[in-house]
């Protein structure tokens, strides 16, 4: 058993004890090893400053994804390759984006360039096509408040791509690999002052942790739970990663059915189901910034068990089944059984999400999801729904709607369905049945919304699914 979080800062291995392996990365950064150019403003991941890259072994190379450093705790990385801005030059050169970002006045306070620039490099790294449309998807994650925004992306836009030298060329990977993939064979567990962190490395290992410390906190990508630390002073007793778990990362399907391991992230996923399931796919593109979407999971969005998580109404409205493991071995959960109560889940103590298995829509079925937020991208939902039904020559068959944000946990809105089921697919079915699930929900007020808004909401969304599916041919062609 390991007493120590392996990973490498800029090529440079680092072996992280006690405390050092408690604390975020950009803490980490600053404190531990005097690398200042990582920034933290909001530290909850919104605004990118601290975006770095996170490189993990993939085949004989290693696959560098940029993440907010911020909401990454080091025992997270273990078993990673870390390039901040320092390293990003090429020896004591400056790398071609970051000589396009000074040519083009990219930096004005500086504050957020550090961001910008690592951001930017991620996507020459990843070979991305690089067009303006592209720079502000892949940027979306990085806040400048000097509202450079122009500069910014010009620099982009005239970086050579051909001259960018990939991270695995600065940084040759074997010894790493072949460090990390030792290391992943052996559990590691740091205690300090009470507090425990647990990175097993199988799956029985987990359970066994987690039977033994019911209350232990999983932490996958962390991106809602990390913030919970960093801003309102959560500090569990009991933690345990996945960063090591094998077998978890695939993703696959056949005909009928999508398979997601739980240690899918969400950028993945989104990357998958593009043209497999392209309502999901939308869904997924404003779930947040490239940076959070790099490290989130969608077992980590189930298991959050927030009734405004953006993924939940879908897998509502395509009766997903959730696979988990525990001492027991695996069982299969639907997920309108998941949820007893507001972040309650019906798992056993010692059980692990360890996949989700979701139904593909029908060619015959109309899909629509949605989700309502003040600003498009890195905002938390308002109100979400899910809609799903065919329409036979002009009549509604099998409806199924799932709402969120409009009760402490998703809802299926059964009598709206059994409302629509049969009727005519006409407008004033639909303005009617809105109303029905007005009596169906029992939205608050709060921060992202007030209550009358959501029953509005709840009654105009079925009314938009109408106008969005009613003659698609037409529409299409409009």
């Amino acid at each position: 058993m390991r007493d120590y979080i392996l990973l490498y800062i800029n090529g440079v291995e680092h072996r992280v004890k006690g405390a050092d392996a408690l604390i975020p990365l950009t803490d980490y950064l600053r404190y531990g090893i005097s690398a200042c150019g990582t920034k933290v403003v909001c530290a909850e991941g919104d605004c990118g400053a601290c975006t770095v890259a996170v490189g993990r072994v993939n085949g004989d190379e290693l696959d560098y994804k940029p993440v907010n450093g911020c909401i990454q705790y080091i025992y997270q990385l273990d078993c990673a390759s870390i390039i901040t801005v320092e390293g990003i030059k090429n020896g004591e050169e400056l790398n071609c984006v970051q000589t396009a970002m000074v040519e083009c006045h990219g930096a004005q306070c500086g504050y957020c360039t550090p961001g910008f620039i690592v951001a930017m490099s991620s996507m020459f790294d990843a070979g991305t096509e690089i067009n303006r449309a592209s720079v502000k998807e892949g940027l979306t994650g990085n806040l400048c408040r000097c509202t450079g925004y122009l500069s910014i992306i010009d620099a982009a836009l005239k970086t050579d791509a051909k001259s960018f030298q990939k991270f695995n060329t600065v940084y040759p990977p074997a010894p790493m690999r072949e460090a990390f993939l030792e290391h992943q064979k052996e559990p590691a567990r740091i205690e300090c002052e009470g507090r425990s962190v647990f990175c097993p490395s199988s799956l029985s290992q987990a359970v066994s942790f987690k039977k033994e410390n019911p209350a232990a906190v999983i932490i996958s990508g962390g991106t809602d739970v990390c913030v919970n630390m960093n801003k309102r002073g959560l500090e569990p007793v009991h933690l345990m990663t996945t960063a090591n778990l094998q077998g978890l990362d695939d993703i696959r399907h056949d005909e009928a059915t999508l398979y997601v391991g739980s240690k899918v992230s969400l950028r993945t996923l989104e990357t998958y189901v593009k043209d497999l399931i392209p309502e999901f796919y939308n869904i997924l593109f404003v779930f947040g910034s490239p940076q959070i979407r790099h490290a989130a999971t969608l077992a980590g969005n189930i298991a959050n068990a927030s009734p405004i998580a953006d993924s939940l109404p879908f897998l509502f409205a395509m009766d997903a089944l959730i696979e988990v493991f525990g001492s027991a071995g695996p069982r299969r959960i639907k997920i309108q059984s998941l949820y007893k109560g507001y972040k309650v889940l019906s798992m056993e103590p010692d059980e692990i999400i360890v996949r989700i298995i979701i139904p593909i829509p029908k060619t015959d079925e109309l899909l629509k999801l949605y989700k309502i937020s003040r600003r498009e991208h890195l905002d938390i939902s308002s109100f979400t729904a899910a809609v799903r039904m065919k329409n036979e020559n002009g009549t509604i068959k099998s409806p199924v709607i799932a709402y969120g944000g409009v009760a402490p946990v998703v809802l299926r809105l059964k009598k709206t369905e059994e409302f629509l089921n049969g009727k005519p697919f006409t407008l004033e079915t639909f303005t009617a049945a809105g109303k029905v699930a007005c009596d169906e929900i029992a939205p608050i007020s709060d921060v992202r919304g007030a209550r009358d808004y959501r029953l509005q909401l709840a009654q105009n969304i079925l009314v938009r699914f109408y106008h969005e599916t009613a003659n698609q041919e037409q529409l299409v062609c409009l």
